[in-house]
């Protein structure tokens, strides 16, 4: 299972969320250190829109996030990006 997917997975078994994107923007950071040509799963963005997040405080959401996604991060993801919300809330996205 890749990373992606395994991240997709834990999202939503833990929140069920009603919209989830999970893109792996590895790509876009290309050359950014000497030795990153961009492949692999480093740079994560997590979209994501769950009941869970309602009258929970943007900080509270990605400590939500980020805690159920510290193995990854321990293991070796670089980056997460975190976009979340709740029902109803706007989006960029």
């Amino acid at each position: 299972m890749s990373l992606q997917q395994s991240i997709e997975t834990k999202l939503t078994e833990a929140f069920a969320p009603e919209r989830l994107i999970v893109l792996n923007e590895s790509h876009l950071h290309a050359g950014h250190q000497e030795s990153f040509d961009g492949s692999g799963e480093t740079h994560m963005r997590v979209r994501i829109v769950a009941s869970v997040f309602s009258g929970m405080s943007r900080v509270a959401r990605h400590r939500a996030i980020n805690e159920l996604l510290k193995a990854e991060l321990d293991a070796g993801l670089h980056a997460l990006a975190v976009e979340p919300a709740a029902p109803g809330e706007a989006t960029r996205w």
